[in-house]
């Protein structure tokens, strides 16, 4: 793999392949970093792993992002791999969560609450807005838990699966 980008470092696989890897200290799965383009093939793979039924994103839709300016975030573990993801479009008096993600292998420990405290903390004090899977009760569970309430529903919203989405509220800063 060639790159030009001075921000990069090189990093053998165990297969004896290179992968870019960005030269900076590695911040923990616990403190996510911004999401950068060298991500953007490992997200859109999660994606499909995540939402297989529910259109995931595609690496264009990700890279459309980033060129809008709206806030992502990436949880990489020490190997380089993305194992979490979160984003979210600020506007001057509110904010929308646009996507939650953690690798199946790391749900329960707590990265999906990090990644959300983050996005909460960029929205500072304005009115943040989500839609989640009526039958996702782990993210609703968390969702309520820092002060995310139901103010409606969105029959049919996923696609192609047709499942329901619960449109979600929080008013308050943490």
């Amino acid at each position: 793999m060639k790159s030009n980008a001075p921000d990069e470092a090189r990093t053998r696989r165990s297969s004896g392949s290179e992968i870019a890897r960005p030269a900076a200290a590695r911040p923990t799965p616990e403190s996510p970093e911004p999401l950068r383009w060298w991500h953007i093939g490992q997200l859109a793979d999660l994606e499909q792993t995540l939402f297989p039924g529910d259109s995931p994103w595609t690496a264009e839709m990700f890279w459309a992002e980033l060129a809008a300016g709206n806030f992502y975030l990436a949880a990489v573990n020490h190997d380089g791999q993305v194992i979490g993801y979160a984003g979210m479009a600020i506007r001057q008096d509110e904010a929308e969560v646009q996507t939650i993600g953690v690798r199946p292998a790391d749900q329960g420990r707590g990265l999906g609450r990090n990644l959300l405290l983050a996005l909460l903390s960029e929205a500072a004090s304005r009115r943040v807005l989500l839609d989640v899977r009526t039958d996702n009760k782990p993210a609703i569970k968390l969702y309520e838990s820092v002060g995310f309430v139901v103010i409606g529903i969105r029959h049919r919203y996923y696609q192609p699966s047709g499942a329901d989405a619960y449109t979600m509220e929080r008013t308050c800063d943490i």
